[in-house]
């Protein structure tokens, strides 16, 4: 066994325990049927839960969630002498992730720093600088990528572009630390990212489209053109393929998406006359995003149990743990917002088995 093996192996020991202590699989029931946000809290954090108004107990719980996602997977991840590049590439999307709110608050007039991930050792952005983004970013990776926007940072200002840059970044440093690893060991994690570029880059069309009343030549320009590298390429294609194709699909005519790659991912809500011509359809980019969501939760916890002792295995634990993240939080929002666990379960296209 190679010493990568055998640290892989360890960490997914300790990963399999956190995952197994989590709120996805069978615990997901538990949630489902929750209606205050205190409740929400004893539930998930039955040594440690506050005493707050709804108010101040909506951050602090948020903030809980977030810490204790990034401890684990801090824990996992450092079981590594030297950790692959992927997986420290994966710990880095908190730090775009921080980015980003920051650059969101700059631009809804917001003086206070969002709340921020602290990854440890890894971190590199210098958050005490806010909302100064130049000394913020000051010799990191995101210096030379956003040199020519930093002066353009201000309130108001439409920050699609630099998203896009910043998630064209990220991609591409996901993809190319997969080639540094050997095939049998990126396998289930080469899988993911590129589902996950492909459906990125499908949300974006129809969120540019849908919203925004981007033209196909505005939208396109926001599109990760990426192919797979060599052994890890899944045809020819490129990852952007699929979202060019849709910019040809009518946004109201639900008929013309059938055959669609992704047209699983759509919502259904829509009435046939007998003549089979759909009536009051339009399609929802947020339930496209959540579906694709869901499918992406499930194709990470495939890999996970299916490639035990490789580096694809702590990448996927890494999603997941994301993922639940992303669910407490959404849960808890809504619970803040008098909206019962159940109902926000269904705006999120989530069962009560989410396996």
């Amino acid at each position: 066994m190679t010493p990568m093996r055998e640290d892989s192996g360890y960490a997914y020991a300790k990963a399999g325990w956190i995952i197994g202590k989590s709120w996805l699989g069978d615990r997901i029931t538990a949630l489902s049927s929750l209606h205050t946000l205190s409740g929400l809290d004893r539930l998930i954090f039955p040594d440690d839960y506050h005493e707050l108004p709804g108010r101040e107990l909506l951050p602090s719980l948020e903030k809980r969630i977030n810490r204790r996602a990034v401890r684990q997977i801090l824990s996992v991840v450092n079981s590594f002498p030297r950790p692959p590049k992927l997986l420290i590439r994966m710990i880095k999307g908190f730090e775009y992730s921080g980015l980003k709110e920051c650059l969101a608050h700059i631009s809804g007039g917001k003086s206070d720093l969002p709340p921020v991930s602290d990854i440890g050792r890894f971190n590199t952005i210098r958050y005490n600088a806010y909302p100064d983004v130049a000394a913020m970013i000051k010799k990191t990776e995101f210096e030379n990528l956003l040199s020519g926007d930093i002066k353009s940072i201000k309130p108001g200002m439409d920050l699609t572009a630099i998203d896009a840059k910043l998630d064209r970044r990220f991609y591409q440093g996901l993809i190319e630390s997969l080639s540094q690893l050997e095939a049998d060991d990126c396998e289930a994690a080469s899988r993911v990212i590129a589902d996950e570029i492909s459906l990125r880059n499908c949300f974006w069309a129809l969120r540019l489209r849908t919203y925004y009343q981007k033209n196909e030549i505005e939208t396109a320009k926001y599109f990760l053109d990426f192919k797979m590298p060599g052994s890890l390429r899944r045809g020819k294609t490129s990852l952007s393929h699929e979202a060019k194709v849709s910019l040809d699909f009518p946004l109201d005519f639900r008929q013309n998406w059938n055959g669609w790659k992704w047209e699983r991912f759509l919502n259904q809500d829509w009435q046939q006359r007998s003549s089979d011509t759909a009536l009051h359809w339009k399609v929802d980019p947020r339930y496209f995003q959540n579906s694709a969501s869901q499918y992406l939760y499930h194709l990470s916890y495939h890999g996970f149990h299916s490639s035990p002792m490789s580096v694809s295995a702590i990448f996927c634990f890494i999603k997941l743990k994301q993922f639940e993240e992303d669910l407490l939080t959404s849960v808890a929002e809504g619970l803040a917002l008098g909206i019962d666990s159940s109902s926000v379960f269904k705006l999120l296209a989530i069962t009560s088995e989410v396996n």
